[in-house]
């Protein structure tokens, strides 16, 4: 059995993002390929140790601060030091400059891999002043995974850690995803009626949903925004100010009420248009829902699980009218609807299966051990011939 220590900046139930959803998967799945996960996160709820996640441990700091989006938590270093001397191999989830922090302050010695969700994209500022802490704290890294190979070629920090990076693909497992109640209609209204176009996830700056706003402003299609966030706020004023009567918030909802609303919609709309939107966990669920999917070409894993004219539409990014017209073309055609959600559920159930994921993650759990021992190795064999 290898016992990993999963390190994140936030974890469930405090929010549901989609680096938590994977989090949650691996520590899941894991455990058919010999793999005991546990999570170290943090929270404004203060400390907690060995709380159960479904068949895994969660465990708290208290979240004391956030700097331009980067939680700080002084009681981190006492329980990451803490846990992570009874596990085999540290899992960190970039970007969070505070986990190179802890890490250092800390100086735990262990194999680690880190999971690559996403460029340094919002806070260019930030990111080169942190730039020589993340190479510092990419040089110890045994192992670097990225979810996608279309991420690997756009980024320009991946390219240059070729030699320790690997593609993994997120994946999803049915059996962990909520089931839809008997009947829909909970969260719709009556003026939505049964077709309608979906967004789930968090209300996030690089989510794009300020563009499907005007593409709603300009074509009469009903839409359904679940989920809650920092732009919540905002977006809402936005849909006020342009008089929306098709445009319905969801507000945060519940697994089932997502796996409701995935069965009902006519399609998954998803404007993330800055790369920040590494993977797309949503456009997943929805395609392992069967649905057709529209997305936005930015370079990422949002175009490897939505494959243009196959599983649904890519179009331009930040770009209103070409929402338009792919919830058009969508609206118009069931038939390619149909195609379209048949496709996406194949590919979903193919190349994104947690069992796939689970599988190469214990791989590279298990390279990690190894290629820290050859360090170590290396290390203490040059001390002894400079004794």
């Amino acid at each position: 059995m290898i016992k990993v220590l999963h390190f994140y900046k936030t974890y469930y139930p405090d929010s549901l993002g989609g680096a938590e959803q994977v989090i949650f998967q691996l520590a899941e799945g894991g455990r058919a390929h010999g793999i005991e996960s546990q999570v170290l996160y943090l929270s404004k709820r203060g400390d907690a140790l060995n709380e159960t996640m479904g068949h895994h441990r969660s465990h708290r700091a208290r979240k004391d601060l956030d700097i331009a989006s980067t939680g700080l938590s002084v009681s981190a270093l006492r329980l990451f030091r803490q846990l992570a001397a009874d596990v085999d191999v540290i899992h960190y989830h970039f970007p969070w400059p505070y986990m190179d922090v802890v890490h250092f302050a800390t100086r735990v010695n262990k194999p680690m891999l880190i999971t690559y969700h996403s460029d340094i994209v919002r806070q260019s500022l930030l990111e080169r002043l942190y730039r020589p802490l993340m190479k510092r704290f990419f040089a110890q890294t045994n192992v670097i995974v990225a979810s996608s190979p279309n991420y690997v070629a756009s980024s320009p920090v991946l390219q240059n850690l070729k030699g320790k990076v690997r593609v993994i693909p997120f994946g999803l497992s049915e059996a962990t995803l909520p089931s839809a109640p008997p009947q829909h209609g909970a969260l719709l209204t009556d003026s939505l009626g049964n077709r309608f176009f979906l967004f789930v996830g968090v209300l996030r700056y690089y989510k794009g949903l300020n563009y499907l706003l005007e593409a709603a402003a300009r074509a009469p299609y009903p839409i359904v925004i679940a989920g809650d966030g920092p732009c919540q706020a905002a977006l809402r004023k936005q849909a006020a100010r342009l008089n929306l009567s098709n445009v319905v918030f969801a507000g945060r909802i519940s697994e089932a009420h997502k796996a409701e609303l995935l069965r009902a919609c006519t399609a998954l709309v998803f404007p993330s248009h800055l790369r920040s939107e590494a993977f797309g966990i949503s456009l997943l669920e929805a395609a392992m829902a069967g649905k057709p999917l529209i997305s936005c070409e930015i370079g990422t894993g949002t175009s490897y699980i939505n494959l243009h004219g196959e599983t649904g539409l890519v179009v331009r990014p930040a770009d209103p009218q070409a929402l338009v017209e792919a919830m058009r073309t969508l609206w118009d055609d069931q038939q390619l609807c149909a195609t379209f959600g048949r496709n996406a559920r194949a590919r979903a159930l193919t190349h994104f299966s947690v069992e796939k994921m689970t599988a190469a993650y214990a791989l590279a759990y298990r390279d990690c051990i190894e290629m820290h021992g050859h360090t170590t190795a290396a290390v203490v064999g040059a001390a002894n011939r400079q004794g």
